[in-house]
């Protein structure tokens, strides 16, 4: 890898259990617990404006802050994707590629038959 290459930044967001495992792979970890959800769209801005490339949200979090997360991702370079808690998936993360495949080819290609 070249000196010059560009280096673009993780994080990931949601609880400590959730979240912790991601610090492994390069993402800086925020944790946001129940009662301070409100920080999340301050959080999600700032990266944003600080050119992360990605962010891994709880997908609890993903569900109840989706228009927020649909008008970063599509106003902003950075890629907010939702990820299952250490309680299991919601399907968010599903139902989120869905609607995208859905929306950049004009129909549903998962639709049961």
């Amino acid at each position: 890898m070249s000196s010059n290459s560009l280096k673009l930044k993780m994080a990931a967001v949601g609880d400590y259990e959730s979240i912790l495992p991601f610090q492994a792979v390069g993402a800086e970890p925020f944790f946001l617990d129940e009662g301070e959800k409100d920080k999340l769209q301050e959080l999600l801005f700032r990266f944003a404006r600080e050119g992360y490339a990605v962010v891994f949200l709880l997908d609890t979090i993903f569900k109840e802050r989706k228009d927020l997360v649909t008008e970063i991702n599509e106003n902003y370079d950075v890629s907010i994707i939702p990820i299952p808690g250490v309680k299991g998936s919601i399907g968010a993360g599903v139902e989120a590629i869905r609607k995208s495949v859905e929306k950049a080819v004009g129909m549903d290609i998962f639709a049961v038959r």
